[in-house]
């Protein structure tokens, strides 16, 4: 039993900021890891950032630079700070995390409902 809420995705113009939060609540051992996805209308969902076991950041060549993705270990919660905004980056992003439940021995993979990033002027 484990949730994964976002929150802050909305409607920005080219150039401007947005920041995606997403905390995990259930019956949680431990996060192993945690990042975001997005899928555009049309296209297959694609990675856009990340953070492996010893915090390690990974990002998709379309938004080094500009994104970045942080972690806060004791609210169980990970961030998506974004910069420089194109209508390119308009998608439905999606939480995710892998998760050790309570009672297992290894983890699972749990997702976010998504929530609407628009980038238009």
């Amino acid at each position: 039993q484990v949730q994964l809420v976002e929150s802050g995705g909305g409607l920005v113009q080219p150039g401007g900021s947005l920041r995606l939060s997403c905390a995990a609540s259930g019956s949680i051992f431990t996060i192993n890891t945690m990042g975001w996805y997005r899928q555009a209308p049309g296209k297959e969902r694609e990675l856009v950032a990340a953070l492996t076991s010893g915090n390690n950041p990974n990002y998709a060549d379309s938004v080094k630079g500009r994104f970045t993705i942080s972690r806060d270990y004791a609210k169980n919660t990970v961030y998506l700070q974004m910069n420089s905004l194109k209508p390119e980056d308009t998608a439905v992003y999606y939480c995710n995390a892998d998760v050790t439940v309570a009672g297992f021995y290894y983890g699972m993979d749990y997702w976010g409902k998504g929530t609407l990033v628009t980038v238009s002027s």
